[in-house]
């Protein structure tokens, strides 16, 4: 995103599950409720979310341009979708976002948000939901992730990712998988890696599901337009420890009605009754982001010569 052009993101809840939407093929005229406009230059994107006690738990990066360093928020919804509370949860050095939401067997909750600006993959573990986590030790994933999706299938865990190359650009073209018995390792990269290259259809874009005819779905990125331009549904016919076989389906754009919100679409998340979806619209005021970003320029270097 250079100078005079920001992408704004904004997030919704779609009340129909994730595999109604899917098989719909579309999202117009699906029944859709907003989270409130963070203010300007601020946005809320790749929302993850779980139900527990009647309550919709909403994980999302919160993210400000006057920082540039994402952060995890929860949204708080009651069973009619209307919202009760908004905190952020986990806030780091580096940048954190698509904070995946998983519960174990004995009932805790896990969040596996990107954390690849720190060098490694990350998962945490709630000491007090869903306001404190801390950091699960003893993790072995292969490497630093970007847009990590696990899945359990077949009595293992699977894990599509797109790899994080700091000096390669751009990161939205490559999808890797790996597999593992638990899910905090030791993780295998799958030996066909990469197992895709498609700037339509490779970086994931939110849950994978298993379908009724027990093909695999995962929402993935279309950025050949512009980052996140629309989902791909990426259908995987074959997923063992050494083959891998997947075709796209019809890419998922923002329909009209979202507007100004039309410009991009690059999350497709499950929770329950629910699916979760994001929408941008890109902003080119020249002016109001130069403001944005020599504020920020002339507080970091003042902050550098205060050290």
């Amino acid at each position: 995103m250079g100078l005079g052009r920001t992408d704004i993101w904004q997030t919704g809840i779609i009340d129909r599950p994730l595999p109604d939407v899917l098989r719909a093929g579309q999202l117009a005229g699906l029944p859709v409720t907003w989270l409130p406009d963070p203010g300007p230059f601020r946005f809320i994107a790749d929302p993850f979310g779980i139900w527990h006690e009647n309550r919709l738990y909403l994980f999302a990066e919160a993210y400000d341009y006057r920082v540039r360093v994402g952060r995890i928020d929860v949204f708080i919804l009651d069973h009619a979708l209307r919202l009760l509370a908004h905190a952020p949860v986990l806030v780091e050095p580096w940048h954190l976002s698509y904070p995946v939401i998983l519960r174990e067997r004995d009932g805790s909750f896990l969040m596996m948000p990107e954390s690849g600006g720190s060098g490694r993959q990350r998962l945490y573990r709630a000491t007090d939901f869903p306001y404190r986590w801390e950091e699960v030790k003893g993790c072995a994933f292969p490497g630093a992730m970007i847009d990590a999706s696990p899945l359990f299938h077949d009595g293992r865990w699977w894990l599509f990712h797109t790899p994080w190359h700091e000096h390669e650009q751009p990161r939205v073209d490559t999808l890797h998988v790996a597999w593992a018995d638990s899910l905090t390792g030791p993780w295998h990269p799958h030996p066909a890696n990469p197992v895709r290259r498609d700037i339509h259809s490779a970086r994931p874009g939110g849950t994978p599901v298993v379908m009724e005819d027990g093909t695999i779905i995962l929402p993935t990125q279309d950025c050949a337009r512009t980052y996140g331009g629309a989902i791909t549904p990426l259908a995987i016919t074959t997923l063992t420890t050494r083959e891998f076989a997947a075709h796209p389906l019809r890419a998922l754009h923002a329909p009209a009605a979202w507007r100004p919100a039309t410009d991009g679409l690059h999350t497709l998340s499950a929770a329950g009754r629910v699916t979760l979806v994001d929408a941008k619209h890109t902003s080119r005021s020249v002016i109001r982001r130069a403001g944005v970003d020599i504020t920020r320029i002339t507080r970091e270097l003042v902050g550098t010569m205060l050290r």
